[in-house]
């Protein structure tokens, strides 16, 4: 199944997440470029929210940009696969070898604006992602390695902790949903 239709056929948890989806889903029948920042006023991202087996515990780093605690992804730059992207993502930002899906499924679809910021020296203009998220699973005594490009941190966080950690008001708010969404499905 392409991507665009695993959106589709994606059941809204609550209505931000459908209207997120409608948006997402107007985005593609408008933009041809979404899969890449080419698209200068939103493009696609894979990210992960990565726990532990018995799900007491989120895996995440302290990311450079935002000076928080934050949830492993990154652009789909061009690829399609955007469970495969979420899963690249969070081995390359954690050093975790051994993450895997809890559910092919998308968990979460989420519009989120992401104010003007520099990366590697280059202006970045306020822009959307329009994320597409998975629940993801590592074990937690396995090693974890910094990506010092882009974060500073990992580590475990209690889960009902992570509003603790985040500084990011918007991102605590999905947090939040997506901790009461484990424990209501998981």
């Amino acid at each position: 199944m392409n991507w665009i239709e695993e959106i589709k056929e994606y059941k809204p948890y609550n209505e931000q997440e459908a209207a997120d989806k409608e948006a997402i889903l107007f985005s593609t029948d408008n933009f041809d470029n979404l899969l890449t920042r080419e698209n200068p006023l939103a493009h696609i991202t894979s990210s992960g929210y990565i726990v532990n087996k018995d799900k007491t515990k989120v895996l995440m780093i302290y990311h450079n940009i935002y000076n928080s605690w934050s949830w492993t992804g990154g652009h789909a730059d061009g690829d399609s696969d955007l469970l495969y992207v979420a899963i690249k993502e969070a081995k390359e930002e954690t050093g975790i070898k051994n993450i895997k899906a809890l559910d092919n499924k998308i968990f979460s679809l989420d519009v989120l604006p992401v104010p003007a910021h520099i990366k590697r020296g280059k202006n970045i203009a306020s822009h959307l992602h329009l994320s597409v998220a998975y629940l993801l699973e590592a074990d937690e005594n396995d090693e974890l390695i910094v990506k010092e490009d882009e974060n500073s941190g990992v580590k475990w966080i209690p889960i009902d902790e992570v509003g603790v950690y985040s500084t990011e008001a918007d991102m605590i708010v999905l947090y939040e949903k997506f901790n009461k969404k484990i424990k209501e499905n998981y």
